[in-house]
């Protein structure tokens, strides 16, 4: 097993209300992943548990994503988990099954949409997550600053999006 640069932050029982931990976890799993791109072996990505309605497709998703994303080699990541992948150094990580964004309230004029994918920004004033909204799973994509301007590496995620997470008919986000 090659060495992992990172050991995951975890939440006690004893911690933070549940409100905080949701607000939390964008956060540690956007740090996880920064800290734990310092080589090229695993990188940890935090694993998420989607729900039973999208777990075939992110299955699907990951199936489809490609060897190379934006000119770099697909990683190992651990976790292992059929939700996530990641390329690069630092990682670029990908997570399907996401819960809803807690941004996402009536922020329809911060969407970036790309290909026929709508994406969250967060922040939204200096982005390092987005966030696939109004399709039958949420799907994360952390892209570190090293790797500009995001949107090329989004613009490569779209084909596989689009081909096995369909877009919610009633056009909620």
């Amino acid at each position: 097993m090659l060495p992992v640069c990172t050991t995951e932050p975890s939440l006690a029982a004893d911690g933070p209300p549940a409100r905080r931990i949701r607000w939390a976890l964008p956060v540690v799993a956007t740090l996880s992943i920064f800290a734990a791109g310092c080589g090229a072996g695993e990188v940890e990505v935090p694993v998420p548990h989607p729900p039973a309605s999208a777990v075939s497709l992110c299955r699907a998703l990951r199936d489809r994503l490609p060897q190379r994303l934006h000119g770099l080699k697909r990683r190992d990541t651990t976790p292992r988990s059929p939700y996530v992948a990641a390329w690069g150094s630092p990682a670029i990580a990908v997570r399907c099954g996401v819960p809803r964004p807690t941004g996402l309230q009536n922020l329809t004029a911060q969407l970036a949409v790309i290909n026929g994918v709508s994406w969250l920004p967060q922040p939204p004033d200096r982005p390092v997550t987005f966030t696939a909204v109004g399709r039958h799973a949420y799907v994360e994509v952390t892209v570190p600053g090293k790797y500009t301007p995001p949107g090329d590496v989004l613009n490569e995620l779209t084909g596989p999006i689009k081909a096995t997470i369909p877009a919610n008919s009633d056009a909620t986000l």
